[in-house]
């Protein structure tokens, strides 16, 4: 019987390396937040008890468009009911619903004195609307408050709660957004509880409601996608007469996150912004920091022609 050499240290297998992530590259880096409008809006947002989608998803962009007096209301508390693999926004279970918010937030619309305000939110399966009746109030106080103000909404897929949905539009937003995040063939395992074919339908019910609505939606790539995929959403967009596209790279919040698989390189940032122009989108948004909200205050003029 052969003789049984124990395995020391040196001659153990070595076990396979996990693969290296991709190092991020020089045209990824954003300038760290500071100034003047930017101190005034933080401290805005903790004197009204808000909460921004700029801070709580670490959106790159944030010294940007808070120094130009804009940023993105984060509604319904900052803990989402979903768990996607993308979003560094907390998950669990959130506190009950403040009904107070939307005047705090249209105080603060005034405040600032903004020309174009941006609501979004958590996901509220919690409530049997999702919440829906907190966007359209928050909208009729803006009005109220700011009657010159334009108000796009970003909204979650209300679980496919279309008189939820209907709720939200019956406020009249100016601009209607529901990000389609990536492909349908990662779509259930980067957006668990959420299809591709749910958030095709809530902007196609959202364009019926109003033919005249700029509809919106964003994607980021570099998530294991291919190129020819996200082509294949600009065409399932386009069929259902979505106006608007923003297109922006995926960065993982930490390594216990949905994986970069790529860095997508401007080149071909800039290839999606002609394909998707190409297609009829009237705006859009395509580059490696570009978010959901960036540059929000051009795109309800741009798409309305």
């Amino acid at each position: 019987m052969a003789e049984l050499i124990p395995l020391t240290p040196a001659s153990a297998p070595t076990p396979p390396a996990a693969p290296a992530r991709p190092r991020r590259p020089e045209w990824l880096k954003a300038r760290a937040p500071s100034g003047e409008n930017y101190a005034d809006v933080h401290r805005l947002m903790r004197e009204k008890g808000l909460h921004t989608v700029c801070e709580e998803a670490r959106c790159p962009n944030i010294g940007e468009c808070w120094n130009h007096r804009t940023a993105t209301f984060l509604l319904l508390g900052d803990t989402c009911t979903r768990g996607c693999r993308y979003c560094a926004i907390g998950k669990g279970k959130p506190q009950p619903i403040d009904e107070a918010e939307p005047e705090r937030v249209a105080d603060s619309v005034a405040h600032l004195r903004l020309k174009f305000a941006v609501l979004t939110s958590v996901n509220r399966d919690d409530v049997p609307d999702g919440g829906a009746h907190i966007f359209a109030r928050t909208i009729e106080l803006i009005r109220a408050r700011v009657p010159e103000c334009k108000v796009e909404v970003l909204i979650p897929d209300f679980d496919g709660n279309w008189d939820a949905l209907a709720t939200v539009l019956a406020a009249r937003p100016d601009v209607l957004n529901h990000n389609i995040e990536t492909v349908p063939r990662i779509f259930r395992r980067f957006r668990p509880r959420a299809t591709f074919p749910q958030s095709v339908e809530l902007l196609a019910r959202a364009r019926a409601f109003d033919p005249a609505l700029v509809t919106k939606s964003g994607m980021m790539v570099g998530a294991g996608e291919t190129n020819a995929e996200v082509l294949e959403v600009m065409d399932a967009l386009r069929s259902v007469d979505v106006n608007v596209l923003t297109i922006g790279q995926y960065l993982a919040p930490d390594s216990s996150y949905w994986p970069v698989d790529r860095y997508v390189t401007p080149a071909e940032f800039a290839m999606f912004k002609d394909e998707a122009l190409r297609r009829g989108f009237r705006h859009v948004e395509s580059g490696p920091l570009v978010r959901s909200s960036y540059n929000a205050h051009t795109h309800v003029g741009a798409s309305q022609h």
